[in-house]
């Protein structure tokens, strides 16, 4: 996989006004962009079809976690909008991630399906403030398993835990991480976080980067900064 490939960048923006200038600065630059809660709320699926007609593959980052039907017909809703990533929660149990599965099975080209570990933003203290037991350091493998035997392709998780979660995993697992920060930018709210080099090495797969790029003076040229790092990785 090329760098370009690797590297999605958050749409967190309010309007498609907003964004098409976003992706206008960097559709030749990068292969995703994520699509979460705040621009799916202003904009719906008009949203998702201004990325792919820039030619840009989308990763809906709508973190499903509902009743299994529910979520399948979420899931078939997105298909139908040609998204290529979209995530759930694996705390939303298995017959939930197993009916994501099979909204999938009808169409020639289905998106990757990723569930979602522990969020970036939580530090130890803060993962057992929400009342798990276990630390993040067990938990995210313990969930990982739960996403794969339930039929999902990957998960979300942070770059700390990619290099046990690839060897626990296997090579075709996909693993998607956030909390990535160039080493020239700031940590801001992330905890555990890697840079991009760093979180390839470790055998991340794909490589959320916010506002490093999108916060930038010049994104565009934020965004060729971190694929020159990764083609050296």
């Amino acid at each position: 996989m090329n760098a370009r490939d690797r590297i999605i960048v958050p749409l967190d923006v309010g309007s498609l006004d907003e964004a098409r200038r976003m992706i206008d600065a960097l559709s030749e630059e990068i292969g995703y962009f994520k699509i979460g809660n705040e621009l799916f709320t202003a904009a719906g699926p008009d949203a998702v079809r201004m990325v792919t007609d820039a030619g840009c593959r989308v990763f809906l980052d709508l973190k499903y976690y509902d009743i299994p039907n529910t979520v399948a017909g979420a899931v078939k809703s997105a298909v139908s909008l040609s998204v290529d990533m979209l995530n759930m929660h694996i705390l939303g149990g298995r017959a939930m991630m197993e009916g994501a599965v099979r909204a999938t099975r009808e169409t020639a080209s289905p998106p990757i399906l990723l569930g979602v570990t522990v969020l970036t933003s939580y530090d130890e203290a803060g993962w057992k403030e929400t009342g798990f037991s276990q630390g993040v350091t067990d938990a995210v493998p313990e969930l990982a398993l739960r996403a794969k035997d339930a039929g999902l392709d990957g998960v979300v998780c942070s770059p700390r835990e990619v290099k046990d979660l690839r060897r626990l995993m296997g090579k075709e697992f996909v693993l998607v991480t956030p909390g990535i920060r160039p080493s020239w930018a700031e940590a801001q709210d992330q905890k555990r976080i890697m840079t991009p080099k760093e979180a390839v090495a470790a055998g991340s797969d794909y490589l959320v980067i916010g506002r490093p790029i999108t916060g930038a003076a010049d994104p565009r040229e934020a965004a060729r900064r971190v694929a020159d790092e990764l083609e050296v990785a």
